[in-house]
């Protein structure tokens, strides 16, 4: 683990370095977010559609574009609780059902009120390379004639509409451990994490930061949430140690019907997660809506037709399993790419995440218990890097942030270096996280309590009665 963490060191070392000299020789100079030259920092919403007016106009409410603000951050809330929960919790034994429901919805307050008290501010305020400043802690300033990085929305919308995207973030990479995670553990990782891994990560890519400023294209959270979750999550998943039985007992769903319920409302919820992106109600948007549609359902059939010719038989599991894939996938690009683009890319993912949950998972030798790094990490480099090739407008991408200069060879080497500097900042903090879990209340449950189930032994409570 010492070599591990030398290397990763080096890594982080080497990318924040050379990265910015990178950046200079082989990115154009306007390849950043056009707001990030702005007073507000860049938003998720860097297509160039959304973002060239929000630089230069005059901050004035739009009455369409707060509302769908408003929607689409309801539509997030409802990904989190239920849709994130439930997916997870049918994935559980029915005995650990109640606990995954129970570090959803906890971690889902939890993030929400520091990003509150000092998230916001130092991932949307200032100018630095890698956190913002602390001008806005406990939303100082933040009023109704406010505005943030959109300027046709309410500040107080952006900020939670933002904030649900830390939230999620942060509930993701629950999945990589759970039945076998001390509640208290995960609470102090909750913390840890959020602070050091995802604040500095909405910065540095969407607040003006180093990606940012290197032209990395990330339009609703490849690397800020996917890659960052799936790579805490395999961390996490090392640290904590195997499931008692874990290769040897057969660990089933208690209830695929939960799960499939999960995965239909994550997938709806999603169109606030992409096409709220857009920060407006408009042309982007409604590219990222239906880009969202097209590669989740092309993510789905993918991975049920490998299945089918791998195990003679399509399952429930992996078409839900196939969906998150694909909106996994889509995320970073659905500003970017046209329809098209969206379908091969949902295409790749769905079989590339089967791959990833399967013998990647293997060999790696973690038990990610509901795939997080698998589906999360695995689609969300995927999305990442092929954001770089179909944003090309030979290809009916708009061009990312530069469509007048673009170049594909360029800018996929920008993705990949954005997806190499996520994997070590998270790797390196997450590490750090659960150490400081472990010495403080120790990562793992006893083995008594992890055979009577968590439900009983962490909560007192059960899911079912008999």
């Amino acid at each position: 683990m010492r070599k591990l963490l030398a290397c990763l060191a080096l890594g982080l070392g080497l990318l924040t370095g050379g990265g910015a000299a990178l950046a200079q020789s082989t990115a154009p100079a306007e390849a950043a977010p056009a707001a990030a030259a702005a007073a507000p920092a860049a938003t998720p919403a860097a297509a160039p559609e959304a973002a060239a007016p929000a630089a230069s106009a005059t901050p004035k409410i739009d009455s369409g574009d707060t509302a769908w603000m408003l929607t689409s951050t309801l539509l997030v809330i409802m990904m989190i609780i239920p849709g994130l929960a439930l997916f997870y919790g049918g994935l559980a034994r029915s005995k650990n059902m109640l606990s995954v429901l129970m570090q959803v919805f906890v971690v889902f307050s939890l993030v929400s009120l520091l990003w509150a008290i000092y998230g916001y501010s130092f991932a949307f305020t200032g100018d630095g390379r890698f956190f913002g400043t602390a001008d806005k802690l406990f939303l100082s300033g933040v009023n109704l004639e406010s505005f943030g990085a959109l300027a046709t929305i309410p500040e107080y919308v952006f900020v939670a509409f933002q904030g649900t995207f830390a939230a999620i973030t942060v509930a993701l990479v629950l999945g990589a451990f759970a039945e076998r995670i001390k509640f208290a553990a995960v609470v102090v990782f909750a913390v840890l994490w959020f602070t050091l891994a995802y604040v500095p990560m909405a910065h540095i890519v969407w607040g003006g930061g180093l990606l940012a400023q290197d032209g990395a294209l990330d339009f609703a959270g490849g690397t800020v949430v996917h890659i960052n979750a799936g790579i805490a999550g395999l961390v996490g998943a090392y640290m904590v140690g195997k499931r008692i039985g874990y290769g040897k007992e057969a660990f089933m769903p208690h209830s695929l019907t939960l799960t499939m319920v999960g995965a239909s409302l994550l997938w709806v919820g999603w169109f606030g997660f992409n096409a709220g992106s857009a920060g407006a109600a408009n042309a982007a948007a409604g590219l990222a809506f239906i880009n969202t549609v097209l590669a989740t359902a092309a993510a789905t059939l993918s991975w049920i037709s490998a299945e089918s010719m791998i195990k003679g038989k399509a399952s429930m599991l992996g078409a839900a399993s196939g969906a998150v894939g694909g909106l996994v996938a889509v995320t970073p690009a659905a500003g970017f790419i046209g329809p098209m683009g969206s379908i091969v890319i949902g295409l790749v993912a769905g079989v590339v995440c089967l791959w990833g949950v399967t013998s990647l998972k293997r060999i790696l030798g973690a038990d990610d218990a509901f795939d997080v790094f698998g589906v999360h990490g695995v689609g969300g480099i995927v999305g990442a890097v092929l954001t770089g090739v179909f944003a090309a407008p030979a290809l009916g991408g708009t061009g990312g942030l530069t469509p007048d200069t673009f170049a594909m060879g360029a800018q996929v080497w920008v993705q990949v270096k954005s997806v190499l500097f996520t994997v070590v900042w998270s790797a390196v903090v997450a590490f750090i996280a659960f150490k400081v879990a472990d010495l403080t209340f120790g990562l793992r449950v006893s083995e008594e309590q992890e055979r009577e189930g968590l439900d009983i032994s962490s909560h007192g409570e059960t899911a079912y009665h008999r």
